[in-house]
């Protein structure tokens, strides 16, 4: 049982109460190594490992069960699961540094005793919000309506679902052009795939020729590209190229299945 802790020192090492650690384990999130004679808890280095997944996982917003069904995953792999919890860091950096801005502006408009630009004062909050610039887009389609009647139903934890959900996705591209993947491979395509999956679950249906459309508004529109390209330069072009290859990809596999 040499180099094992017990949960007391567990605790204090990662900051996680007793209890929590207690909780982990009756749920088979985090079940210590060994067990002393007299039954205690004690945990190795992996455990201490996978605490730290949890711990970072937890702080990106994801519930328990999402951070279980993510370890005990067959496929996990504890260094590609680092990699993109630094992407999603990364992005969250991105978007509280804009938020932090746009409040540095408006303390500072209060200190000179001036008022601030209203065509500033919402500059740098997260540029995922497009509400009215959708309106004017789509407002007349029965895409935006569809989205509309969803979006109405949507409470405070669904929002936050699908914001973690945008943000991995977005983190998962970044990761993908960091690595040298080409944006019409299919490592690529896999994650325009769930770009689109991800409009369609939360929104209205996404045709492949909708997602192209939408990806060329990623790079027309500044306010698009800049989100995207805070997060790794040149990311914009990257997901419209994926976008694109993915779109292509479906309507050729369509062109080839037999007619019913």
């Amino acid at each position: 049982m040499a180099n094992m802790r017990t949960v007391g020192e567990v605790s204090q090492l990662a900051g996680v109460s007793i209890r929590a650690l207690h909780h982990y384990d009756e749920i088979g999130l985090l079940a210590p190594s060994e067990r002393s004679d007299a039954g205690y808890r004690l945990y190795g280095h992996e455990d201490l490992a996978r605490l730290q997944e949890i711990v970072v996982w937890r702080q990106l917003g994801f519930s328990l069960g999402e951070i279980q069904g993510l370890l005990d995953d067959p496929a996990h792999d504890r260094f590609e699961a680092l990699r993109r919890q630094r992407a999603l860091v990364e992005h969250e950096l991105e978007r509280l540094g804009a938020t932090a801005r746009a409040l540095d502006a408006a303390l500072a408009a209060h200190q000179r005793g001036t008022r601030q630009e209203e065509s500033e004062m919402f500059k740098d909050f997260d540029p995922t919000e497009y509400e009215v610039q959708a309106r004017e887009r789509w407002g007349d389609t029965e895409a935006y309506r569809e989205s509309a009647r969803r979006a109405a139903r949507y409470t405070d934890s669904d929002w936050e679902a699908i914001r973690r959900e945008a943000d991995t996705v977005v983190a998962d591209f970044a990761a993908c052009k960091s690595e040298g993947e080409p944006a019409d491979g299919d490592r690529a395509q896999a994650i325009a795939e769930r770009h689109r999956q991800h409009i369609a679950r939360w929104f209205y249906p996404v045709s492949a020729q909708m997602h192209r459309n939408l990806a060329e508004m990623y790079i027309a529109d500044q306010r698009f590209a800049d989100s995207y390209d805070r997060v790794a330069p040149g990311l914009a072009a990257y997901v419209h190229d994926a976008i694109v290859a993915n779109a292509d990809a479906i309507e050729a596999a369509a062109s080839r299945a037999p007619s019913r």
